[in-house]
């Protein structure tokens, strides 16, 4: 079991700078009673079973060929059955390379000449990574092989979705936004302060958090915070009174208010709900928003 501040054995920084796992390595134990917080980028390709994986508690059905990208800083637990390759890489794997690990899907479903391309790929990244992971050519192929593999992902097809109509300008309000987000969410959620921070008003934050997301502002930065509350409540054993003055609620009464409003439970509920391995035909665990609030994160 995971607990405070605990990460899964299989994402140390000290593990490789490219390797490759079985599914199984990465959970701390035979069945995933909790989610596992993940600290290096990982990319599972599933080769058995059937059943859900869930991915910031995103209920995401997996079968042969499904393809799932999980990011540093992500909660990840897997229903008992499925099997996976699961290539991992550390943050100077890609440095010096023009690749764009945000363009990869971070759930698809292989099929034809995509599956096979990648199938190909992964199986020899597989063997290089045990050849050749010791010399220093070796690691040069190892990390020119991950960026092919994660550029032929980036052109996979992108469903059609909320915020493909949006405007480009709009979409690139976003993103700044959401960086900002990332830095600063810990200490602030009011969108004034991210604002003047991006040197633009509220209401172009708003604009364009509604035509990529459906969603305000105010609402996205809160999300963000739920989400990250979330990981810690289900992947950790940090008491729930730290984890809200981490996240900038010095009074746990104020905490427990805002996580029942965004999530729609209290995170003591919420923590209990997922001490329990997910079964394989199990839905999508969080109520609420909370689960949709990996988008601005992905």
């Amino acid at each position: 079991m995971v607990s405070s501040g605990q990460l899964s054995p299989a994402t140390r920084s000290d593990l490789p700078e490219i390797d490759l796992l079985d599914l199984a390595d990465l959970a701390p134990e035979p069945v995933w009673r909790r989610p596992i917080l993940l600290d290096t980028d990982l990319l599972l390709l599933v080769t058995g079973g059937h059943g859900i994986a869930e991915l910031d508690f995103r209920a995401l059905p997996c079968r042969p060929g499904t393809l799932l990208r999980a990011e540093p800083g992500q909660v990840l637990r897997c229903a008992s059955g499925l099997a996976a390759t699961v290539v991992r890489w550390s943050d100077g794997a890609l440095r010096g390379l023009d690749v764009d690990t945000t363009s990869v899907p971070a759930h698809h479903q292989l099929t034809g000449e995509d599956e096979d391309a990648v199938i190909n790929e992964v199986s020899q990244l597989s063997v290089d990574v045990r050849r050749h992971r010791d010399d220093p050519v070796g690691q040069a192929l190892l990390r020119h092989q991950l960026a092919v593999l994660l550029l032929r992902l980036s052109l996979l097809p992108v469903p059609t979705g909320v915020g493909n109509d949006a405007h480009r300008a709009e979409v690139a309000t976003f993103h700044r936004l959401c960086r900002e987000i990332e830095r600063g969410y810990q200490h602030t959620r009011r969108v004034e302060d991210y604002a003047a921070q991006l040197g633009c008003s509220v209401r172009t934050l708003t604009r364009a958090c509604l035509a990529v997301t459906g969603r305000s502002a105010k609402q996205v930065v809160d999300e963000r915070v739920a989400l990250q509350a979330s990981r810690l409540l289900a992947a950790t054993g940090e008491p729930v009174a730290r984890i809200g003055r981490r996240l900038g609620f010095p009074e746990p009464t104020n905490f427990g208010r805002f996580f029942t409003r965004e999530v729609g439970m209290s995170p003591g509920a919420f923590r209990a709900a997922h001490a329990q391995p997910p079964r394989a035909d199990r839905a999508a665990t969080v109520p609420g928003r909370a689960d949709r609030a990996g988008m601005i994160t992905s």
